[in-house]
């Protein structure tokens, strides 16, 4: 099953709710697309010169012009990993799921991602293993601008129920 937005979605408040990040670390303002048989989900991240990181930089137009910060872009693969399992998996933080990054394969930054051009961050969940208590999920990660891409990833998370097993 393939569910698709045609226009701009908001994001879901249950959503805003249930996320471990409150809605100045989430930097996303749609989901655009869920896609339940390519376990694909697709987010839109507006650019701004305000953004954590990005507002600190010392911007030179020649040596270091402003642009989305990479360790912003890899904080916001955790926010599409978070948003894959709560859209794709089905699973809920207020029912005791919490994850972590677990390892990061592959970051590679490929273009400069400029301010003013949203982001189109997509995730798709290329394998997962399940237990009673947690999932490991492996997730391939692209952010494009425009049809320019800038950042590829190839990351795991754990997710782990802790109504069944403490988090130490």
């Amino acid at each position: 099953m393939i569910l698709r937005y045609t226009g701009p979605m908001p994001l879901d408040p249950e959503f805003v709710a249930d996320c471990p990040y409150g809605p100045g670390g989430l930097l996303v303002d749609e989901v655009t697309e869920v896609s339940l048989a390519d376990r694909r989900v697709v987010l839109r991240m507006p650019t701004a010169a305000d953004q954590p990181i990005t507002r600190e930089q010392r911007v030179h137009p020649v040596r270091h012009p402003r642009h989305v910060s990479g360790g912003l872009m890899v904080h916001m693969t955790g926010v599409a990993g978070y948003a894959h399992f709560y859209y794709v998996t089905g699973l809920r933080h207020r029912d005791g799921w919490v994850g972590f990054g677990g390892r990061i394969r592959s970051a590679r930054f490929h273009a400069l991602a400029t301010v003013g051009v949203p982001l189109r961050i997509t995730c798709r969940c290329t394998s997962e293993r399940r237990g009673e208590v947690r999932i490991v999920s492996r997730y391939d990660l692209t952010f494009h601008q425009g049809d320019r891409l800038v950042y590829s990833g190839d990351q795991t998370a754990i997710w782990i129920d802790t109504t069944k097993q403490r988090v130490e």
